[in-house]
């Protein structure tokens, strides 16, 4: 028998609440789904953004929404 299903059936195993604690743990295990620059970069562009707006250049959403 493989490790992995071992694993699963001991998973299987868990009360839920600790189902959930190993669920928080293997994210916090994840890597990050964009590097370090990328999300670098978002966060600058995300400020842009909110300079446009506050500078009035964005768009209303009732015009996004059909309105005139």
């Amino acid at each position: 028998m493989s490790t992995l299903i071992e694993i699963q059936d001991a998973v299987a195993q868990l009360p839920s609440n600790e189902k959930k604690a190993l669920q928080l743990w293997l994210n916090s295990q994840a890597e990050p789904d964009m590097t370090a620059q990328e999300e670098q970069r978002l966060l600058r562009s995300l400020d842009e953004a909110m300079r446009d707006i506050d500078a009035g250049k964005g768009v209303s959403i009732d015009r996004l929404a059909g309105g005139s």
